[in-house]
């Protein structure tokens, strides 16, 4: 295994300090069809669809190199690219690698946060007396996962989350790179405002225009101006581009998520069309819910228009649910926070996440709202999800969905990180 490392600033982190690693596996998918069919070895290779509505799901550096990328569309990738090899996803073989290369991860500390099924937070405190410094740590857990797996993965370390991830994507793919502890703001003065969390082209452009282009620049603007011209999202920029992120590693080996969101042949358009899309999905996220025993607190939207501009918007529940009524009316409420005036939507989906293991009682509330649901919706969801388990998904689902499956449209069930498979398969 050969690879970049990079230490920005001077010497490694000082005593006390945080030190948080973040892995990025490289190419993930592209990288395991490889390792699995050596033949392509070398070539410029695409992860995904190959349909008119196709998708990269992952395309190899080989492939980069002509400008495809993840979520570019199939047809873009291969105009850029004719001579690419198109390889479909095998989502089950992925799962199981990435539980390989968590393994590893634990293995250097119990922290472990995965973010995706490729990519993770490890604190590592409580660790130097095992392993010995933070920045060997990163070397060697490099080097296991590329002896133990085959994989090659990218690691930044900082004292900090967000500075650990901006870190492990500098020196792609193979790389390590470290910010001491004390070199925070030396490091990110110069950066590209776009490499803060959170400020997507929008704000970009918004801030471009007050000749804020850096981080420096959006430091020096002042908390104040970017309350005012952001609110609570303004004090939040102000602070990373401080180097302040308190955010602790959480440990999580359930799924933090779960989901279901459809691509579409045509392009959706208008309020109505996209509720009956989310009510579908709803309905097919509240089975999942019930399938494994659970209920949950957090929805989210995520939709994305012809153009491939994604937007993502989060709702918290009073309660936890598993009642597809509640997702679907949650989903609907931010998507009233969406522009969708002379839009079309390639793609919507729902999510849900904060999970609570359901209570086998319920005790009523005598002085609760009377617009709360009754007890036996609860009961109806888990017959409504039990015969839908039984005879298909488009028994007893809600007519004003559409009686028919959108024609072009390919489902996903996805989840943070493949931990436990599901108790029943759908």
């Amino acid at each position: 295994m050969s690879g970049a490392t990079d230490m920005v600033g001077g010497a490694g982190p000082a005593g006390g300090a945080r030190a948080i690693l973040h892995v990025d596996m490289d190419a993930f998918f592209a990288s395991v069809e490889v390792r699995e069919q050596p033949q392509l070895r070398g070539l410029p290779v695409l992860v995904g669809g190959a349909g008119r509505r196709g998708v990269v799901a992952a395309a190899s550096y080989e492939a980069r190199k002509f400008g495809c990328r993840s979520a570019q569309p199939m047809a873009v990738a291969l105009r850029l690219c004719p001579q690419a090899v198109v390889v479909p996803p095998r989502h089950a073989l992925y799962a199981e690698v990435s539980r390989s290369v968590f393994a590893v991860f634990e293995r250097f500390s119990p922290l472990v946060e995965g973010l995706s099924i490729d990519e993770a937070f490890i604190d590592l405190a409580g660790t130097e007396r095992l392993w010995g410094p933070p920045r060997g740590v990163a070397e060697a857990l490099r080097v296991a996962v590329h002896q133990e797996v085959g994989l090659t993965c990218s690691v930044g370390l900082a004292s900090v989350k967000f500075l650990a991830k901006i870190a492990s994507g500098m020196h792609k793919p193979d790389g390590l790179t470290e910010i001491p502890a004390g070199t925070e703001l030396e490091f990110l003065t110069p950066l590209p405002i776009g490499e803060l969390w959170g400020v997507g082209p929008r704000t970009q452009e918004k801030l471009q225009r007050r000749g804020v282009h850096t981080v420096g620049d959006l430091r020096r603007l002042g908390e104040a101006a970017l309350v005012e011209m952001f609110g609570a999202h303004g004090q939040h920029m102000y602070r990373l581009s401080l180097g302040l992120d308190e955010r602790a590693v959480v440990p999580d080996r359930a799924a933090k998520s779960l989901g279901h969101e459809d691509t579409y042949a045509v392009d959706v358009v208008g309020v109505p069309a996209l509720r009956r899309c989310l009510l579908s999905q709803a309905t097919r996220v509240a089975d999942r819910l019930v399938a494994q025993g659970l209920r949950a607190r957090c929805v989210s939207l995520k939709i994305r228009d012809g153009d491939f501009v994604t937007e993502t918007r989060q709702i918290t529940l009073p309660r936890a649910t598993d009642d597809y009524r509640e997702i679907h009316g949650a989903a609907c409420r931010l998507l009233e926070a969406v522009d969708t005036d002379g839009r079309g939507f390639r793609l919507t989906g729902v999510s849900v996440s904060q999970f609570e293991a359901p209570e086998r009682e319920v005790q009523l509330d005598l002085l609760g709202p009377a617009s709360e649901p009754p007890p036996r919706s609860a009961a109806l969801q888990a017959v409504l999800s039990a015969v839908r388990e039984r005879h298909g998904h488009q028994a007893l689902f809600p007519a004003e969905a559409g009686s028919e499956r959108r024609p072009g449209t390919t489902g996903a069930i996805t989840h943070s990180r493949p931990n436990e498979p599901a108790k029943r398969r759908r």
